[in-house]
């Protein structure tokens, strides 16, 4: 597999640290609110990294961090008159909900910043030794200037980044660029006891120690939203380094951004929507397929338009799916024709282009092509009324379920579930027909569509499909 490397620009071969183990970080949210369609991208996007490097037979320790202490935190508690404390609780619950939501897998560790400060302190502890970082009077702040490779990631050097930065004027600093590691209390805001007095850590030193505690000093992939480059990990490598003298992350993932109608998302714009109002007019898994639909490293735009076309093109891979299970039902064990055993090969290619796609730098967009090319081909191979082969049928049904499930779709039970009053209705019709009296027949299938129930007359009998 080849991952393209933000820290070296250009594609790589994944090699692990531990061929039988991938360490794998991934930033994950400020708990203060619902999650936007633009956080949704890298955890699905990350999520979907993490469930084909296992699919392929690696070992994933996934890590995913709740920032749960911060200004933006603050400030919301006191709005809503509750605690930090109180306030996490609430929207990592939300958090999960949501990401349940979109197929999201847990993580190996989900760990907090407040339940992380002894690791935090232990690290500002090493960059104080190391000569890297400095204390104003309770304050804690990072000397950029001493690390010499500042701005690698960026691909910026210090004085340009300098240059183009929004930076508070604060006069404790002993230079512009430097930033907080831990942040002297302030009055009523939540603390911790520190060698530096009573404060809390800054948002950058609980990536660092949280990657250190449950992955080790150098990690395999570190992984995020393209807004995160700068300051987030460009930071995060200079102290993680200055602290351990070890490269910090061998792979850096960056997703694109996603604009709103052509234009970037923001409040000031009133374009700004969480995974939760979206879910309320679409369906979570549709969320997920479109952002899998566009290579991860591309800017997406996110429109009504874009979404309904991610729900129709989804559909047609669950009607595939009932098609094969319907014929499954009425397959029987013969000997391949000539096209049977065409379409077994072609199975076997569709697979390869599926692989080879993943194995591009995560290219989900012509794995999707791929598995498009499958369903054409499904649906051409058993266009006849002929009773198809149950081996054939089978193996087409496998690997549209595996080729989905490394993408995480195709989650919802697609087996006829028919309750007591839609089979009695479906049984009406089939006696309306067999006595000739269509007319009742056409009226139950009216009744049935109502119900979101479709049913199609095959030589193979009645095959019953959901809308």
């Amino acid at each position: 597999m080849k991952i393209y490397n933000t820290l070296t620009r250009k594609k790589e071969e994944f090699k692990p640290i531990d061929p039988e183990n991938v360490k794998m970080y991934s930033c994950g949210p400020t708990v203060y609110n619902y999650f936007h369609i633009g956080n949704a991208r890298p955890f699905i996007v990350f999520d979907t990294m993490r469930r084909y490097l296992e699919y392929t037979g690696y070992k994933v320790t996934f890590v995913q961090n709740f920032t749960d202490i911060d200004d933006k935190m603050i400030r919301r508690a006191n709005e809503d008159g509750i605690t930090v404390k109180e306030l996490a609780e609430r929207f990592i619950a939300e958090y999960f909900t949501d990401a349940q939501g979109l197929g999201i897998c847990k993580a190996t560790y989900h760990p907090r910043a407040t339940e992380n400060i002894d690791a935090i302190i232990n690290i500002i502890k090493k960059l104080e030794e190391n000569g890297y970082a400095y204390n104003v009077d309770g304050d804690v702040y990072f000397s950029t200037k001493k690390f010499a490779q500042y701005g690698k990631l960026s691909h910026q050097p210090l004085e340009d980044l300098e240059a183009g930065a929004r930076i508070e004027i604060n006069e404790q600093k002993h230079d512009a660029m430097d930033f907080a590691l831990w942040k002297k209390q302030k009055e009523g805001e939540p603390a911790w006891e520190s060698p530096w007095g009573m404060g809390r850590p800054g948002w950058h030193i609980e990536c660092s120690a949280m990657a250190c505690k449950y992955l080790g000093e150098t990690i395999d992939i570190h992984s995020g939203g393209q807004d995160l480059i700068f300051p987030h990990h460009e930071n995060e490598i200079a102290q993680s380094e200055a602290a351990n003298g070890k490269p910090f992350a061998n792979y850096w993932m960056h997703n694109g951004y996603i604009n709103i109608n052509n234009q970037k998302m923001s409040k000031s714009l009133n374009n700004f929507f969480t995974v939760r109002d979206v879910a309320q007019e679409y369906d979570y898994e549709v969320i997920r397929f479109f952002m899998l639909s566009a290579h991860y490293r591309n800017p997406v735009n996110f429109s009504k338009e874009l979404m309904a076309q991610s729900a129709s093109a989804l559909e047609r891979i669950y009607t595939c799916m009932e098609n094969l299970e319907f014929l499954s039902k009425n397959a029987v064990d013969k000997e391949l024709n000539a096209g049977e055993k065409a379409f077994e090969e072609k199975l076997v290619q569709i697979k390869q282009s599926f692989l080879d796609a993943m194995d591009d730098d995560l290219n989900t967009a012509d794995a999707i092509a791929a598995i498009f090319d499958l369903v054409k081909a499904a649906n051409t191979a058993f266009a006849s009324d002929e009773k198809p082969s149950a081996t054939t049928v089978e193996k087409a049904k496998s690997l549209l379920a595996e080729l989905c499930g490394v993408l995480g779709l195709l989650k919802k039970d697609t087996a006829n579930d028919i309750d007591a009053e839609i089979d009695a209705l479906i049984q009406k019709r089939q006696e309306a027909r067999a006595a000739k009296n269509w007319a009742e027949a056409d009226a139950v299938r009216d009744k049935l569509k109502e119900m979101g129930i479709t049913l199609k007359d095959t030589p193979m009998g009645v095959q019953i499909i959901r809308s």
